[in-house]
């Protein structure tokens, strides 16, 4: 450097590196060089200018790289070697793709054995809850003035269960996640002699005269007799494999089921009975099985107009509760890996918790201030962001339990009702929003049905999610207006918002514009969405309708419904002495599974599965998964492989997961 009098560079080596050498004595007179005119003149950096010492600097520099490699173990590969390397690389990916389809495969045991153990309980509780009402259960004082009438009808009911329960168990696991609807019927038709109906009708009616009792009696008795005879013999040639004792209990339990669940009116006589026998006995089969429970809410089967049974898309394998909330739930969001869930209460109570493989919380926060919004972060799925009523915008790291930044978005517009981060996770949007003009009382004393109560001014505007700083303010025409809702496409070129002016708009986020909008409701739009396909989109608002949009021409509807009232809000939670909490929606009202053909809504009792993509102008709801004691006021849909996660969290502040399987066609 000072050979060729560059001399600026000397001085910014010393600059960059004082912080290190300052403090060795050997490098102490070095810091005069670059100040020096002449410095190969001087005696004490003369020696390092000669031809020698640079001779000598390489051969120890050469001498110190020859050994340095010489230790180092490097591989050499040959043309001979490379195709070894390259099968062994195609052996690690074929052992890789094995590994993976073995862990699917116990995926799928483990979830099949779940289902297996919540159908076994079920059994074993309704036993406990049969036995139990056998020991407490004594038949009426005249049943003991008709011995061998009795005697005759439990021995035939006896002998038919046992032979219906052993031709059940043949069926096997996949049987029994079949409604019952669907098994054929659990006896045989009856061809002489009086049907169990009328057996019960006998047992429980009221007594009649001694005269009557014993002529008719007689009757029945007798054809008594040929039926226990005709199912004597089915029982003999087909054993139960199920133990005695438990085999005696079960018929018991079922016999007082059956008896109870089928009293015949008291003033039909028992001679009309014996008439009509033959006919209440092929019927009786069928009436059993309708009124029979079923194992699992999944496995029912609807019963439409005509009489036509449809096998439901899913089955319930579990369902689970997550109460360490104490109040209203805002927002209760999944993360993007599916292993984690984010919810919000409206005290401010932010809970992060895991369900897989057991429910357990993670990270758990009190806001001194009101919270309003809650999203995950896309790329570091770490991180929330979190919107508050005071202006501010919060990173929240739920590994580290801390907030990592705060911003103040705008002191006007104090209310971030909506944040949505793009798949990229370079930015993200958020909708700042005037103080509010309808209070707590004014929406409890306001007409559910009015509309446009809410309509203050507000921005949208784009934040780097690295640097924290604002980059632009979208354009809203005709006038800034409040965002409730925004979503992005799956690659983040689109993003649809919804507003309380109840128009939907759509932004290219490639030229950052508005390029299309339309007035969507009568009303607020509450919640947005992109379809499966994002050619629609579709949206929930104020006026209670459920609408999908074409977005490829503005305002084009695709499809209309009406939901109830329950499922659109605002929500109403009532209590003893006129107490009534009124709920605005906030979180997501729908959502969808991985393939877009169904959807989730909220409920008074819990969520509601509907099938999408149907001719019919009504909704076609496929399961019911319940659970709630409250109204439930956001839903999300977690999706791996056939297996979904419905999440559904009410007022109560209870938040019940539900775990199902895809009967896939």
């Amino acid at each position: 450097m000072f050979q060729t009098s560059r001399n600026d560079k000397a001085q910014e080596f010393f600059l960059k590196q004082a912080s290190e050498l300052q403090n060795q004595v050997e490098w102490k007179d070095w810091f005069v060089l670059p100040f020096l005119p002449t410095p190969d003149s001087n005696p004490a950096f003369a020696t390092y200018f000669s031809r020698q010492w640079a001779d000598t600097f390489i051969v120890s520099l050469h001498n110190f790289l020859s050994v340095l490699f010489q230790c180092m173990h490097i591989l050499l590969v040959s043309e001979e070697y490379l195709p070894l390397l390259i099968l062994n690389f195609d052996a690690e990916c074929q052992r890789s793709a094995l590994v993976q389809e073995e862990n699917d495969i116990l995926r799928q045991k483990l979830f099949a054995l779940q289902a297996e153990t919540y159908r076994m309980k079920k059994e074993e509780l309704q036993q406990q809850q049969e036995e139990e009402s056998v020991v407490h259960h004594r038949l009426p004082a005249y049943v003991s003035n008709m011995d061998r009438l009795g005697d005759c009808e439990l021995d035939m009911t006896r002998s038919q269960r046992s032979t219906a329960h052993s031709l059940q168990s043949r069926g096997g696991f996949l049987s029994s996640l079949l409604s019952q609807g669907k098994k054929g019927p659990s006896r045989p038709a009856l061809t002489t002699g009086v049907s169990p109906t009328q057996a019960g009708g006998i047992l429980l009616g009221k007594k009649e005269p001694s005269n009557h009792q014993s002529t008719k009696g007689k009757e029945v008795a007798t054809g008594c007799k040929d039926v226990k005879s005709h199912f004597t013999g089915l029982t003999a040639s087909e054993p139960s494999s199920v133990p005695p004792r438990q085999r005696r209990l079960q018929d018991h339990g079922k016999e007082r089921k059956e008896l109870l669940s089928k009293v015949t009116p008291q003033g039909q006589c028992v001679e009309k009975k014996t008439e009509t026998g033959a006919t209440e006995a092929e019927t009786s089969p069928e009436l059993h099985t309708e009124q029979s429970e079923t194992l699992t809410k999944a496995s029912a089967f609807s019963t439409e107009a005509g009489g036509v049974r449809q096998e439901q898309p899913f089955i319930v394998l579990s369902q689970e509760e997550y109460g360490e909330h104490h109040s209203s739930i805002m927002h209760c969001r999944v993360d993007c890996s599916g292993r984690r869930v984010a919810s919000l209460d409206v005290d401010g109570v932010i809970k992060v918790w895991s369900f897989n493989p057991m429910m357990q919380t993670k990270a758990s926060s009190i806001s001194k201030s009101p919270l309003l919004s809650l999203e995950w972060a896309t790329k570091r799925d770490r991180l929330l962001l979190l919107g508050s009523g005071v202006g501010t915008v919060r990173l929240y790291d739920t590994e580290a339990k801390k907030n990592l930044c705060e911003i103040n978005i705008d002191e006007d517009m104090p209310r971030i009702l909506s944040l949505a981060c793009s798949p990229s996770g370079a930015s993200f949007v958020c909708s700042a929003a005037a103080p509010s003009l309808v209070t707590q009382l004014d929406l409890a004393a306001a007409d559910p049905g009015g509309s446009g109560m809410n309509q203050v001014p507000g921005k949208l505007l784009l934040w780097d999610t690295k640097t924290m700083k604002q980059q632009l303010q979208f354009s809203l025409e005709p006038e800034p207006i409040a965002t409730n809702c925004t979503a992005f496409n799956h690659n983040g070129n689109l993003l649809v918002t919804g507003a309380a002016d109840g128009i939907i708009r759509l932004f290219d986020m490639q030229q950052h514009e508005c390029a299309l909008s339309w007035t969507a409701h009568d009303g607020e739009v509450y919640s947005v969405e992109f379809s499966y396909d994002e050619n629609t989109v579709y949206s929930i608002g104020e006026d209670g309708k459920f609408i999908q949009w074409n977005i490829h021409k503005s305002g084009s509807k695709v499809s209309e419904y009406v939901l109830p009232m329950d499922a659109t809000g605002p929500f109403v939670l009532s209590g003893y002495s006129g107490y009534k909490q009124v709920q605005v929606p906030r979180g997501r009202l729908f959502a969808f599974d991985s393939e877009g053909n169904y959807m989730l809504t909220c409920s008074s009792t819990g969520g509601i599965i509907y099938k999408l993509n149907s001719d019919e102008k009504i909704l076609e709801s496929c399961l019911s998964l319940g659970g709630h004691r409250a109204p439930v006021v956001t839903v999300d849909w977690c999706t791996a492989m056939d297996c979904g996660t419905c999440l559904t969290a009410s007022m109560d502040g209870k938040i019940k997961l539900t775990t199902l399987l895809a009967q896939k066609p």
